[in-house]
């Protein structure tokens, strides 16, 4: 069994959902900390000015984990949000088959981040038609030592959701110690992402936005596209 495990991340990008389509479980790492300016609360789509970041406004101290994180409810963000959205594809070829739902998701209202994140993560990935189960990291019990180390953290998972394969990110070799899954008798391999060029709105082409624009811009051809983009390598731990 292939797990994915990744930060929530709102709107993301093209990358996260080729990982998610190739594992058998994906589960939201919501138990880190929150990086203030990262993709966790924020991610861009294309409008006629250029590339625009559509920022879900929280309020976090330094080290607080991803759950704990509570959005900033006094700015008007989800008005804005869709309004930006609509306006940037309200031309788009399949805008009108996607509105009333990307309505219904700006309509709800949360007071923590996780929750927005992954809800907009979920809605997207069943308009890209990836099936993949989720689950969130806070819901399986690790052990303190299993939390204290990132490595440990993400075998701890492994083992406990019964994963005999890891998908990594593309920066995954660089912070994991291999001989720990090794030892644990769990696979890892690292995704490389070439990401794909296709037809956007609005002139000369621009990567790593929101999976948004691919789909409002492709609809039912957005899947095979964006996992053209993926390959992947089986890493082995340095002998010893």
């Amino acid at each position: 069994m292939k797990l994915a495990i990744h930060q929530p991340h709102y709107l993301p990008w093209l990358g996260y959902f080729a990982k998610w389509a190739a594992a058998d479980l994906f589960v939201f790492l919501d138990t880190v900390q929150y990086e203030k300016n990262g993709w966790q609360n924020r991610n861009r789509i294309k409008t006629r000015e250029g590339a625009r970041w559509l920022t879900v406004p929280v309020r976090a101290r330094l080290g607080t984990p991803i759950r704990d994180v509570m959005v900033d409810s006094s700015q008007p963000w989800r008005i804005r949000h869709f309004a930006a959205i609509e306006n940037a594809y309200g031309g788009a070829p399949c805008w009108a088959r996607h509105r009333d739902e990307l309505r219904a998701l700006y309509g709800r209202e949360w007071e923590r981040l996780a929750p927005v994140a992954v809800a907009s993560a979920e809605w997207l990935a069943r308009k890209l038609g990836i099936t993949t189960p989720t689950r969130l990291a806070s819901e399986i019990g690790l052990s303190d030592g299993e939390q204290a180390d990132a490595t440990a953290r993400l075998v701890g998972l492994c083992r406990e959701v019964g994963a005999d394969t890891y998908l990594a990110g593309r920066d995954g070799a660089r912070y994991m110690d291999i001989a720990q899954f090794a030892a644990a008798g769990i696979a890892v391999e690292t995704q490389q992402y070439e990401h794909p060029v296709y037809t956007q709105a609005y002139g000369e082409f621009v990567p790593s936005l929101s999976a948004v624009d691919l789909l409002l811009m492709h609809g039912d051809e957005a899947l095979g596209i964006l996992c053209e983009g993926s390959t992947w390598s089986r890493l082995s731990p340095e002998p010893t």
